[in-house]
């Protein structure tokens, strides 16, 4: 722990942004995951998963918790997926249905 009382001080600010800018990374890799698991089912929904992931990356660069052209990455790839993306027609009937799920034997 310091003694130095500004190196005190910059201790509490920096723990402070360090929690701020956590929240702001998780919730855009949270929405990014959200949008990329959209992708893998085939929903319906996809299109707006991708923009609230867009969005949410775009708050964090402009916040300083990731960098700008990182948000710009991601984003190009997202879109880049969304562009080739066809929904899945037959979305949701499996869970209707009662698919079982595989299973691995443990041994």
């Amino acid at each position: 722990m310091a003694n130095i009382q500004s190196q005190i001080k910059r201790n509490r600010q920096n723990e402070k942004r360090r929690v701020r800018n956590r929240n702001f990374r998780g919730a855009a890799r949270t929405a990014v995951n959200t949008a990329r698991t959209a992708f893998v089912e085939g929903n319906p929904e996809t299109k707006e998963a991708v923009l609230k992931a867009i969005s949410m990356l775009d708050k964090a660069a402009e916040r300083g918790v990731i960098h700008k052209n990182n948000a710009s990455r991601r984003k190009g790839r997202l879109m880049k997926k969304l562009a080739t993306f066809v929904p899945d027609e037959k979305f949701g009937e499996e869970k209707k249905k009662g698919a079982k799920k595989s299973t691995k034997k443990s041994g």
